[in-house]
């Protein structure tokens, strides 16, 4: 709800303000410039704005845009949490979409079909999408069979509606909004990476994270474990618990497995 209500907000902000300075100024300022210096652009001379694969991802084209995004975030999001905690959403938000920014550039700047017609000079990448499609491919990766009620499809498995949009977002390419697409294949190969690594043991937004912490300058040793200690989940225990979700489903864990897990979202 905190990525969702960011977006809102920043949305707003902006195109409240451009209502306004069209009504009364009849100039297109506001707009000119948050184009120019808060999207993404896939010049590779523009990233001298360092700060735009991070503030692209929270911009939006329309209402109908943002709307959609939030929706399924909103969606996506309540069931990578249910597993794995709302600690990792905010990261794997974030890291999704540099993931998805890092790969429309590199394609803009490679492939004949951009770089040949020079699309690249202006071409700019706008939303929230690769971000929400990492969290889906998340989800999608650490409980493939979650079970989804869709209007006259009845419930649908996870992991086929995730597939079904990553296949469309790589057949719609070669259509108008191909950055877009190409965005989108990019979170969602994050996300999907992500989780299988996790599931090896390797958490790369705790990892990230732990960069940031005070490290205390004295260490005590001790051989007594108090409760706290015993009640915290040991990894490789947790592992195996994301291993078989991945496999046969959240609903086939056993109550102790979802005991553990659950502890292990709190610490």
């Amino acid at each position: 709800m905190l990525l969702i209500w960011i977006n809102i907000a920043v949305f707003l902000a902006i195109n409240i303000l451009a209502v306004f300075e069209k009504l009364i100024f009849h100039s297109d300022a506001i707009e000119f410039y948050s184009n120019k210096y808060l999207l993404l652009s896939a010049d590779i001379s523009q990233l001298k704005y360092f700060w735009t694969p991070l503030t692209y991802m929270f911009m939006h084209a329309g209402i109908l845009h943002i709307l959609f995004n939030m929706l399924v975030l909103f969606w996506m999001g309540r069931i990578f949490e249910e597993f794995l905690g709302k600690k990792r959403t905010i990261g794997l938000y974030l890291l999704g979409g540099l993931a998805g920014g890092a790969l429309f550039v590199i394609c803009y700047n490679v492939f004949p079909a951009f770089t040949q017609t020079h699309e690249y000079l202006s071409t700019t990448l706008v939303g929230a999408s690769a971000s929400v499609m990492a969290i889906a491919a998340a989800a999608a990766t650490i409980a493939p069979d979650y079970p989804v009620f869709l209007p006259l499809l009845g419930e649908v498995k996870l992991k086929w509606i995730v597939l079904f949009y990553v296949v469309a977002d790589f057949l719609s390419i070669a259509g108008p909004n191909a950055g877009g697409e190409i965005a989108h294949l990019g979170g969602a190969l994050f996300g999907f990476v992500y989780v299988k690594q996790l599931q090896n043991g390797n958490d790369w937004i705790a990892a990230i994270s732990n960069w940031f912490k005070a490290k205390p300058k004295l260490k005590v040793a001790s051989t007594n474990r108090d409760k706290t200690a015993v009640n915290k989940p040991r990894q490789e225990d947790v592992d195996k618990i994301l291993d078989k979700i991945s496999k046969t489903g959240y609903d086939n864990l056993t109550k102790q497995e979802k005991d553990i897990l659950f502890r292990a979202s709190k610490k």
